[in-house]
């Protein structure tokens, strides 16, 4: 059979949707466990249909996917997974989505807006899913509207490693590309041993996509500017901030996010002389023509797969991070 045997009839099972399955892969490999093979299709008018081809019966079972796009249909997916486990008799059903979809939907802004990340988590409920994982969720609230436990990973531990090695502390400013990441950059700047600024902008409404960038609060002249997201998607904003801060005397800019969107035309933009660098995570699947040679990706099935190893054996995530996020 697939998965982790230990005594008594506690069974780990992974399953992955087809979203991401490298990434699954890494899990299955970091665990020393095998993916429950599952035969997933989409029928020609669209639908998708999902069967495991041994049983999950008592388990306890994890449904790996990334929400890359197409996205619905990824989430669409999922869904069935949970459904296809729940009604196998699985124990305990834990949805894996590194990157959780609609996170960015966390809140109305405006009149007549939905909240849109709720109703994800409602979904997933509804589903039969007992726990959710996931990696630097757009806005920590997210927690809160499932009912159940939710396991908030960071991967700050992952990215840290690759530039305490690489940046000096010295010369090197922190840089919160806008206020709501105020908090996470404030830890970095603690990690690194280095100053803090904040960008602020302003978004105009009438314009999607497009940030006109106010004004630097902290010093960046002279210095290499780490700029800390938590998540990339056009990379527009991104370049407008690495403009400002080269503006105001930045002799350098790496850009650190954990998940790389990379909506057209980010790649074409990213390639941008302002940005040095840009270091990023592969809970989503990056493919080789949205790759370039100043563009790192680290590996997070370490990650994950601690991850599920302390939920399977009843351990602490929290300890996972040092208390430190």
């Amino acid at each position: 059979m697939s998965g982790i045997e230990t005594t008594g009839s506690k069974r780990l099972v992974l399953v992955s949707g087809r979203a991401h399955p490298s990434l699954a892969n890494e899990i299955a490999a970091e665990l020393g466990a095998d993916l429950v093979p599952t035969d997933a299709r989409t029928f020609a008018n669209g639908e998708i249909y999902a069967r495991y081809d041994e049983s999950v019966r008592g388990s306890d079972a994890f449904v790996i996917q990334s929400h890359t796009s197409p996205i619905n249909e990824w989430l669409m997916e999922q869904l069935i997974m949970i459904d296809a486990l729940k009604r196998a008799s699985a124990k305990r059903i834990t949805v894996v989505a590194p990157f959780y979809p609609y996170a960015r939907q966390d809140k109305k802004g405006r009149g007549r807006e939905p909240i849109s990340a709720r109703l994800v988590a409602d979904l997933f409920k509804a589903a039969g899913a007992d726990r959710i994982m996931s990696i630097d969720l757009h806005a920590a609230q997210i927690q809160g509207f499932f009912d159940g436990p939710v396991d908030h990973l960071f991967a700050m531990p992952v990215l840290l490693e690759e530039f305490k090695n690489s940046l000096d502390p010295s010369t090197l400013a922190v840089v919160s590309p806008d206020m709501g990441r105020v908090r996470v950059a404030d830890i970095w700047s603690d990690k690194l041993g280095a100053p803090l600024a904040i960008i602020h902008k302003r978004r105009d409404p009438l314009v999607p996509n497009q940030v006109s960038v106010h004004e630097i609060v902290g010093d960046v002249s002279g210095r290499v500017c780490l700029l800390v997201d938590d998540l990339i998607d056009t990379g527009r904003t991104i370049v407008k901030a690495a403009e400002a801060l080269k503006a105001n005397g930045a002799i350098g800019v790496v850009v650190a996010a954990t998940h790389a969107v990379f909506s057209d035309p980010a790649t074409e933009i990213l390639q941008s002389d302002v940005i040095d660098r840009v270091v990023v995570t592969d809970t989503l699947p990056i493919p080789e023509e949205k790759r370039w040679d100043r563009l790192t990706v680290l590996p997070i099935a370490p990650l994950l797969a601690r991850a599920i190893h302390e939920v399977f054996e009843d351990g602490s995530v929290t300890s996972m991070f040092d208390g430190a996020a």
